[in-house]
């Protein structure tokens, strides 16, 4: 196992913090100070740097004005977004974009990836099903109506879905297959109902009304939900990590100034056991993250698919990101609910991606089911 990156892997996330180094977190909305959403859109000016940097065009092919990168580097560049809280639809649009170059038609890829690159075409997919607790797939229904298609359904708590041009869907069609959807967000039939996250950032319930969409609009290829669910998934760990890494350090900056009894509280032993744990977090988190987005970047075959090291990966970020929070706003005592202070808007951001993982049980249960499949001999 060899997790050195390429120069080109190091370059993206050199690139990135020099992006990301304007986002100052303090700065960023707090669902604390603000009633309802905490703003209408996404941060644009940062998004016209990340396309200015090249950014948005990672995985993209060289034809589609990109670098032909891997997942690897998507996920390197996230890791530096999550530790400033950064507020654009990096990982979905990113994904969105990869899923129909590798699985859909040239002429749509052609026609959305280029613009989508430059930062002048918003993607995001509906990852999260009717509740947020039933497969997404099966939230909508697709069926064919002459040369085209038909949509019907609701997707809830859709990511940027007022600030997306074009939303990927999946749905299944009735014969145990499921397809990508790409659904404008002013198209007849579509109705978007405003939901709010626990980091304050506006989310959308879509609702499918006989929506009809051409052909050309669809990905059917096999396996195109499943690699796109699995990337939009490891994507999220890795803005888990880089969000836990940021706060570890906050917190080790704070104990190291904060005194009691005369001497800085990182010496106390309880203080350095709790902070060295966290640490321990973070390395695991790191470790199963890069063996995920590997095993999806690279196809490799392994004992069990992908989807494995994927849940191993969402189980220890989904728990880790927690712990991470919980242990910093302890160590900080009073001082992390300062809304002053960037803590507690880490805390609602770690609180949202926690929840957007879901519970380390059911990823422990899937895994499980894997095993039993899979029997490792």
């Amino acid at each position: 196992m060899d997790f050195t990156f390429s120069e080109e892997q190091l370059a993206a996330a050199e690139a990135a913090r020099g992006v990301f180094a304007g986002v100052a977190p303090d700065t960023v909305p707090s669902p604390a100070l603000t009633t309802g959403a905490v703003a209408d859109g996404f941060d644009r000016a940062l998004w016209a740097r990340l396309a200015d940097a090249d950014l948005l065009s990672l995985l993209f092919d060289a034809e589609y004005g990109g670098a032909g990168l891997d997942p690897i580097a998507l996920c390197l560049v996230l890791r530096e977004s999550g530790k400033v809280l950064g507020r654009v639809p990096l990982l979905e649009n990113s994904a969105a974009a990869a899923a129909v170059q590798a699985f859909g038609g040239k002429e749509t890829a052609a026609r959305l990836l280029p613009r989508a690159g430059r930062g002048e075409l918003v993607l995001t997919v509906a990852a999260n099903g009717r509740t947020g607790h039933d497969p997404a797939e099966l939230a909508v229904t697709a069926r064919r109506d002459g040369d085209g298609w038909v949509l019907d359904g609701v997707q809830t708590a859709v990511p940027w879905a007022y600030d997306a041009d074009l939303t990927l869907v999946p749905a299944h069609t009735g014969a145990g297959g499921s397809v990508l959807a790409l659904v404008p967000r002013d198209h007849d039939g579509v109705v978007l109902s405003e939901q709010v996250s626990t980091s304050g950032e506006r989310l959308g319930e879509l609702r499918l009304e006989s929506v009809r969409i051409t052909a050309a609009e669809v990905v059917d290829a096999d396996g195109a939900w499943q690699w796109l669910r699995e990337l939009l998934v490891t994507g999220t760990c890795a803005l888990a990590l880089g969000l836990g890494e940021r706060v570890l350090a906050m917190t080790s900056e704070y104990t190291g100034k904060r005194e009691q009894f005369g001497h800085p509280i990182a010496t106390f032993q309880a203080v350095a056991v709790q902070a060295a744990d966290r640490y321990i977090d973070l390395r695991a988190m790191e470790a199963t993250l890069w063996q995920a987005a590997w095993r999806i970047a690279s196809g490799a075959p392994g004992a069990l698919p992908a989807s494995g090291d994927v849940a191993v990966a969402k189980i220890w970020a989904s728990e880790g990101v927690r712990r991470v929070v919980q242990t910093a706003q302890h160590l900080h005592g009073g001082f992390g609910a300062d809304t002053e202070y960037a803590l507690h808007r880490y805390h609602a951001w770690a609180k949202h991606l926690e929840l957007a993982l879901g519970p380390a049980a059911a990823h422990e249960e899937a895994l499980g089911d894997l095993l039993a499949a899979h029997p490792l001999g």
